[in-house]
């Protein structure tokens, strides 16, 4: 499926190719505090199927409980936060901020991830296969 979207402000903009059915929700407390709200909803692409048309994101490297790197990738002048990769040599895969998409409606959630950190008063998310850790 083939989506596009930016920040908020319109200072960047992307394309990119996806497979819908990999959206997915992550409850970990690093995705929480980063957005500021209870969960984010991402749907990944691969290195060759995501391009900035317009502008350039501020980077900013989160290390992860494992140790791993990732680059979180945000506007920088209205804050927007866009995707996330790894960091350093190899393939990458964009996690893109489904927010950011004007395809939004269109990529449901399928799986949740990191479902031990979830908000208590969240509902439950029927129908979608969860893990309780990455």
């Amino acid at each position: 499926m083939k989506i596009d979207g930016g920040c908020h402000c319109g200072a960047i903009a992307y394309e990119a190719e996806v497979d819908p059915q990999k959206t997915s929700i992550c409850h970990c407390t690093d995705c929480q505090q980063l957005t500021g709200t209870a969960f984010r909803v991402t749907v990944p692409a691969s290195e060759s199927d995501y391009r900035i048309t317009r502008g350039a994101p501020k980077i900013y490297i989160k290390v992860v409980a494992s140790g791993a790197r990732r680059a979180q990738a945000f506007c920088a002048d209205c804050g927007s936060h866009l995707y996330a990769t790894s960091v350093g040599d190899g393939p990458k895969v964009y996690g893109i901020r489904v927010g950011t998409a004007r395809q939004r409606q269109d990529l449901v959630p399928r799986q949740q991830k990191w479902h031990r950190s979830a908000l208590r008063w969240l509902p439950e998310f029927k129908g979608m296969a969860t893990t309780e850790e990455q």
